[in-house]
């Protein structure tokens, strides 16, 4: 794939590629991002805080490790930006809330750990719904994120900012939560690929916790295969996460680069979303199950239960375990919830 001329337009894997090779600095692609925040922020909203001086000592670190001959990780030296619930220890980590508006953590978030021994440079903490309740990205505390393609459009939520970063091409790439669609709602609205990982497959340690049956970490990114390396650095094993797999991670952007798909079956649900589904989103969505059937997979239609059912069931426990982690703030600050937030924890209480 050609690059374009100006990086920030890059894939997160040609921007890594391009500082490991001494093709750009991380301080010139970090400056790049730092600019385009200035210029897009005032329009869609999506920090709820900038570090830009942490971004910068980060990106010279790196740029130094590399004139000393040192091997680089992955992601080093491409700026990034997190849903606002991943903590840093001594630093501000909001949930989204006024509640935790001044918040700061003495831990730090296992997935954190692993992007910084990567390389990877913090550019700060990202907009989102109130702490990750809501499904349009609408925040009352810390104003509304905007969708770049179209700002008067939703970003879809709760890990709005991490979307619109992302699509704007302010950050190369984005860490979301995703307890019943968080991530994959605003991949969808913001045109990226995102992924709920499987559950255990990331740590939840020093995230904020919503549903410990549902929660899940994934990022938010360009392409499929910057989605890979970002998901491959974050996987595996936590002993401070006693939920985290100890399964060997795979080689996930290796069956990016040499993808072999030929006989693999794709179940499509014959029902549910079809009915009410727009023509113009149809006709995308059969194009790109014939791209699948051109690359040799066996595209077979499948009848499932119907899914409102399990749903159902999955909002129940979301509620009540939400309402769990939320019951002293409920009883001591209630008004310092949003309306949407509020009324969604205590009908938990339940």
């Amino acid at each position: 794939m050609t690059k374009a001329a100006d990086p920030t337009l890059w894939t997160l894997v040609q921007a890594a590629d391009a500082v490991a090779a001494g093709e750009i600095s991380s301080r010139e692609l970090t400056e790049a991002c730092l600019a385009r925040v200035a210029k897009w922020q005032p329009v869609i909203n999506a920090f709820i805080h900038l570090e830009a001086d942490l971004a910068l000592q980060m990106a010279d670190a790196v740029d130094a490790a590399r004139a000393r001959g040192e091997a680089l990780g992955p992601l080093a030296g491409v700026p990034m930006a997190h849903k606002d619930m991943f903590y840093r220890a001594g630093m501000l980590a909001t949930c989204g809330s006024k509640i935790r508006k001044d918040f700061r953590p003495d831990i730090t978030a296992t997935v954190m750990e692993r992007l910084d021994a990567a390389g990877a440079v913090y550019l700060g903490g990202l907009n989102m719904a109130e702490f990750a309740l809501g499904p349009t990205g609408h925040n009352d505390h810390w104003g509304h994120c905007r969708n770049p393609w179209n700002p008067a459009h939703i970003t879809g939520g709760s890990s709005s900012g991490s979307g619109a970063a992302t699509a704007a091409r302010l950050s190369f790439g984005a860490l979301g939560s995703d307890t019943g669609g968080s991530v994959r709602l605003p991949a969808g609205a913001n045109g990226l690929v995102g992924i709920k990982p499987s559950y255990g497959r990331v740590s939840r340690y020093g995230a904020m916790g919503l549903s410990f049956t549902h929660d899940t970490v994934g990022p938010l990114t360009r392409t499929v295969r910057d989605n890979a390396r970002m998901y491959a650095v974050i996987s595996g094993g936590d002993p401070n996460d006693p939920t985290a797999s100890r399964r060997a991670v795979p080689d996930f952007e290796a069956a990016c680069i040499n993808p072999d798909i030929k006989g693999l079956r794709i179940g499509v649900p014959e029902t549910y979303y079809r009915a009410s589904l727009d023509p113009e989103v149809g006709a995308l969505m059969d194009a790109s199950l014939q791209v699948f059937r051109d690359l040799g997979a066996i595209i077979k239609p499948v009848a499932i239960p119907d899914p409102d059912r399990n749903s159902d069931l999955a909002n129940l426990i979301t509620a009540s375990e939400g309402a769990t982690l939320h019951a002293h703030w409920l009883r001591t600050c209630p008004q310092d919830y949003g309306s949407q937030a509020r009324a969604r924890l205590e009908a938990g209480l339940a």
